[in-house]
């Protein structure tokens, strides 16, 4: 393998190939804009796709709605990277772009479950499938374009342009849905004003579609193409010959799992956490998570930067150490911050449930009902769940649901079905009701809050948190492109790369926020769900550290 010793310093890159990567990352973050509308208004849509569902399985239903866009993700990895080794890097890039854009706007026009019933959610789930096989061949386009233009030696810097652009794009759809929501009011914004941003997509599918015209091919691509290079079969060269599927092994479970994680946890979970569980405003949170992804960003390029003088591999690992280290009290920090009333009471007024375990069932189901629910302690957690409460589960006997909120105790009723089972009988229903009812107001006298209190929030501590969770964003992801393109030769990079990098950050970080509020919902802590990223993080770090190597010196043109 050649190394930068062997390779003369490249020129400085031109004005036209400055464009041509500018036109690229442009076009990227307007994708990535399509992508995240549907993450930040998942509360949202839960509420006009899935009417059919209680409260809480309706925002985990959500997520699992987004979450199946990233389920997809490896899918046009494989279609799509196969697609650019064979053809080239310029014409995938306006296929992807346009089934983004196009699918982004339906979403805008798509009739509700209160107008056409299941069929809304079926269709909704269908364009997020769309979306996410379209996101699936662009970033590995995108990466390796930029990477072979760049000159030797600043491929880091270079490439983390590129990684800002996912950040870019959820910012700026984060300005179109606060815009939006001031525009019309919140009333408004909530039946029918939330569209807007998505319809809006359709002048930004026609820019970009603009933009992907005026770019050139790339030049490692053209050499390749004129020397007859190209591989005929992309798919088998890169998984099917253990030599190139050890390193895409590796690159997923050594590097992109663990910034996965970390990258969703930073920007999505942090604001799911902030709108969910500590009830914050959302236009405020939003606001908040805005200015710290505005202050966070040019560290992508920072972090890049240094990649190409100390290496991409010490700041990657550093990174996932951070997070590994601090997550816990950094989003214990978030609730001081955020919401100062809801971690004096937890720390003052704990709640307990007292049940037999056998009795529980599982909390996390994205299509459970409150109906599925009938025991005891099923329906002491649903409530409490509900409630957004911590809580910490006592053995009992059987039978037993008794709810204690600081020197409260409140017994949990059993329930029973109608003859169809489709709901509670009226008895029931009328204890159930009654018993979250005695549960609020509990956790009220308690001084558990229904919501944070604006006049409270320590705005500059929770954007200063929120910022730190970025900047660990930023440490994982600046330099992972240029290591990516540099781990795999041209003829089959596009494929190899994209692979492992949607697998790592469409199933283990894009499932994060589904997998992590169903930990809560089961475990009945807040802060349970940060084990998630916290052990995919860990695994990743020993991966990385003993078996990844270093590739910043790595010349890419000579391996083709």
């Amino acid at each position: 393998m050649a190394t930068a010793s062997a390779v003369t310093t490249s020129a400085p890159m031109t004005a036209e190939e400055k464009k041509v990567i500018f036109a690229s990352s442009l076009g990227t973050v307007f994708e990535w804009y399509d992508f995240y509308l549907y993450g930040s208004l998942a509360a949202i849509i839960g509420k006009q796709f899935f009417t059919g569902l209680d409260p809480t399985a309706q925002f985990i239903a959500s997520l699992m709605a987004f979450a199946a866009g990233f389920i997809v993700r490896p899918f046009g990895a494989l279609v799509f990277g196969r697609l650019g080794d064979m053809i080239g890097r310029k014409y995938t890039f306006l296929v992807t772009i346009l089934i983004m854009g196009l699918s982004t706007f339906i979403v805008g026009v798509l009739p509700t479950y209160d107008t056409i019933g299941p069929a809304a959610a079926v269709i909704l789930v269908g364009l997020r499938l769309l979306q996410g096989l379209a996101l699936g061949g662009e970033y590995g386009g995108a990466a390796t374009y930029v990477a072979e233009h760049a000159p030797h030696g600043k491929r880091g810097a270079y490439t983390s342009w590129i990684q800002t652009t996912a950040t870019l794009g959820l910012f700026l759809s984060l300005i179109v849905i606060l815009s939006t929501r001031t525009l019309l009011g919140e009333a408004t914004f909530a039946a029918w004003g939330w569209r807007i941003p998505f319809i809006v997509s359709i002048l930004l599918l026609g820019i970009s579609v603009w933009i992907r015209l005026s770019m050139n091919e790339s030049p490692a691509f053209q050499k390749m193409k004129s020397e007859g290079k190209t591989s005929k079969a992309p798919l088998s060269e890169s998984f099917g010959q253990w030599k190139n599927l050890k390193i895409v092994l590796l690159a997923l479970f050594g590097l992109v799992a663990g910034q996965g994680v970390v990258w969703y946890t930073g920007q999505f979970y942090a604001l799911f956490f902030m709108t969910s569980v500590l009830k914050v405003d959302p236009a405020a949170a939003n606001i908040m998570v805005a200015v710290a992804l505005l202050i966070g960003t040019p560290f992508f390029v920072i972090f890049g930067t240094l990649s190409d003088r100390i290496g991409r591999k010490p700041i990657i690992m550093a990174g996932l150490l951070l997070a590994i280290l601090t997550y816990f009290p950094l989003f214990k920090a978030l609730t001081n911050a955020a919401n100062p009333d809801l971690a004096r009471a937890q720390a003052t007024a704990q709640i307990t449930l007292t049940t037999d375990p056998g009795q529980c069932s599982f909390q996390g189901s994205p299509v459970a009902r409150d109906v599925d629910f009938v025991t005891p302690c099923d329906i002491a957690k649903r409530a409490l769940a509900q409630a957004s409460a911590t809580y910490e589960t006592v053995d009992g006997p059987a039978g037993t649901g008794l709810v204690k909120i600081g020197d409260r105790v409140i017994t949990s009723p059993s329930a029973t079905l109608t003859a169809g089972g489709h709901k509670f009988d009226e008895d029931s229903a009328k204890k159930i009701a009654a018993f979250k009812k005695e549960v609020a107001d509990a956790m009220k006298a308690a001084g558990y809050p229904a919501k944070a209190d604006p006049a409270k929030i320590n705005t500059v501590l929770t954007v200063a948190i929120l910022t730190l969770l970025v900047l660990y964003v930023t440490m994982v992801y600046g330099p992972i492109a240029a290591m990516l393109v540099e781990l795999f030769p041209t003829r089959i990079r596009y494929t190899s790369m994209s692979l492992p990098y949607h697998i790592g950050n469409g199933w283990f970080g894009g499932l994060l926020p589904s997998i992590s509020f169903a930990m809560v919902a089961q475990n009945g802590n807040i802060y349970h769900g940060l084990w998630y990223p916290i052990g995919i993080a860990a695994l990743t770090l020993v991966i990385g550290l003993l078996f990844v190597r270093e590739t910043k010196d790595v010349d890419i043109y000579a391996r083709d």
